[in-house]
Parts: structure tokens; sequence; C-alpha cells
């Protein structure tokens, strides 16, 4: 029995971190989300608080796809700037620094919508409610059937030879 050895013009296996392809159906799932919680909080939002009521779920849906979209940008950010081991600390500073602008962000819209006369306060908690537990959702149904190997980017060594 002999072994196939790769030559060097055999092509190796993509340095496409797995986590991609994953984030960016994250990303297309989480917009559909949006989308959703967008039409029936605006609908709901109407009904409650006329035009007040429309734009304040719009404006909880976009905090909320702002926030879902920082998430999953920062992790695709650093997957590509820590392409190898050495760069790892890149990776999590960047994550870290993705965590910390959406705490700021959120901290900073709360003083800035607080106490607006064309705010309805319920349905913008309403929708950024909805919107995280989508996006939470959304993360596990992506991710649970993902096809993602247990051990990404290892090579193995070749089979032993039978002589």
């Amino acid at each position: 029995m002999t072994s196939v050895t790769p030559s060097a013009s055999t092509p190796s296996a993509s340095t496409q971190a797995t986590s991609i392809p994953v984030l960016r159906r994250i990303l297309v799932y989480g917009g559909w989300v949006a989308l959703a919680i967008a039409v029936v909080g605006s609908v709901i939002g109407y009904l409650v608080a006329g035009g007040t009521g429309v734009l304040s779920a719009l404006i909880g849906t976009a905090m909320s796809v702002a926030f879902m979209g920082i998430t999953a940008g920062s992790i695709l950010l650093a997957n590509r700037v820590a392409g190898n081991e050495s760069a790892i600390g890149g990776f999590f500073g960047i994550i870290m620094g993705g965590w910390l602008l959406k705490f700021v962000v959120f901290l900073v819209l709360l003083v800035v919508l607080q106490d607006r006369e064309w705010i309805q306060p319920m349905v913008l908690f309403l929708c950024i409610i909805a919107g995280v537990v989508g996006s939470l959702v959304v993360d596990a149904v992506v991710v649970m059937k993902s096809r993602m190997p247990y051990v990404s980017d290892v090579t193995l060594p070749p089979a032993p030879v039978d002589e």
C-alpha cells in the first residue's frame, strides 16, 4: 500500500477562519430578524402612540442592529487582523474594544434619548429587548446548525507508509 504525499502544487486548506461563514450568516439572519422587529414594533408602536411609537420602534430596532453589527463586525475584523498566534492579543483587544464601544454608545444614547417628547419609552425599550433576544436566538440557531470542526487550522502529519 502506498501513501500519497501532497506536492508543492497541491492547494492547501483554506486559511480563512472557520468562524467567518458563521458570523456572516448571523449578520444576514439578524438583518431579517431586525426587519421583522421593525415592522411588528412599528405597527404596535403606531397603535399605542401614533407616530411617536413608530419612531421609537425604529430607533430601538436600529440600536439593536447596531449593537449586533458591532459584535459580529469586531470578530470579523479581529479574525482578519490577528492571523497568527503572535497577534492573539490584538484579537482580544479588538473584541474587548467592540464591547466597550457598545457599552459607551448605549450609555450615550440613553442620556441623549432620555425625556424626549418624541420618544415613547416603553416601545423603545421593548424593541431593544426584542432585538437582544432575537440576536441571541439567531446566534444560537446559526451556531447549532453550522458544521464547524472541533479543531480548526490543524495540519495532521502524513500517514505512515506501509512496506
